[in-house]
């Protein structure tokens, strides 16, 4: 089995190393990583060269590669020049921060998923539930994520598409379980506040209001994540197409019919 390893944190971050070291107990790990932290959505970078670099701190790995690009260039690079082989599926994480929410759409970490998904590979974005590196033990973390991983790979069907893993940051003994559950698109982590600058005119920032969020549903995938719960979404971009290509035919042909009359 042939492994892609990816994320937005960049290549030095403990999340990479971590995903690496459960990955190898599965198949053949390669790796290409942003050489920084880049958390950016889906663009692929048009207007500037692309530098690859090959990096060797990775024990084991079947190939590691570092880029000044976004975690999309990453993908759509390994898969269309450096790795010869066909992926079966690709990992973007361990991210630090959960991705939830309506936020999901503008994650550094779902946009290497995303572009996986265009060449129809199976793909999975893992983020954890801590944003400050300093309150996490990799070790447990590591422990979480084989049990997704594992059946991931047991069922590495294309039809797999897009899933948005978050991982608690929890001991073992205090782990519920998964759950696969739609991600609640109610929640907004990011949201634009005004300030003042010293002239008095204001400007917006986007605020990360993660530690503020208290009101869920009582199914919402954040809240079961809170809870000691690993959380497993689907993310179908294109689902009801077909039948939202009806309706929007039925429209044009309900206008051609009115129009000949």
């Amino acid at each position: 089995m042939k492994i892609l390893v990816t994320n937005d944190d960049g290549i030095f971050s403990p999340g990479v190393e971590a995903m690496i070291e459960t990955l190898q107990h599965f198949g053949e790990v390669y790796v290409v990583c942003p050489d920084q932290a880049i958390s950016i959505s889906h663009p692929v970078t048009p207007r500037q060269p692309i530098r690859v670099k090959e990096m060797y701190h990775f024990p084991g790995v079947a190939g590691a590669w570092c880029l000044n690009g976004t975690s999309a260039d990453c993908v759509k690079l390994a898969v269309e020049v450096l790795i010869e082989d066909e992926l079966d599926f690709i990992f973007s994480g361990i991210n630090l921060g959960p991705a939830i929410g309506r936020d999901i759409y503008y994650s550094g970490a779902i946009a290497a998923a995303i572009e996986a998904s265009l060449y129809n590979i199976p793909a999975a974005s893992v983020s954890l539930n801590c944003s400050n590196q300093n309150h996490v033990n990799y070790s447990k973390v590591k422990t979480l994520f084989y049990q997704v991983a594992e059946v991931l790979l047991q069922h590495k069907s294309k039809s797999i598409g897009l899933l948005n893993v978050n991982l608690p940051n929890i001991d073992k003994r205090e782990f519920k379980g998964i759950q696969v559950i739609p991600t609640d698109m109610s929640v907004s982590r990011y949201r634009f506040v005004g300030l003042r600058d010293p002239h008095g005119e204001i400007y917006y920032w986007l605020k990360d209001q993660l530690q503020e969020l208290a009101a869920f549903h009582p199914t919402s995938d954040y809240l079961l994540l809170k809870e000691g719960y690993i959380t497993v979404s689907p993310i179908e971009l294109r689902s009801h197409y077909r039948r939202k290509q009806e309706q929007v035919e039925r429209w044009f042909k309900t206008t051609e019919t009115n129009t000949s009359e």
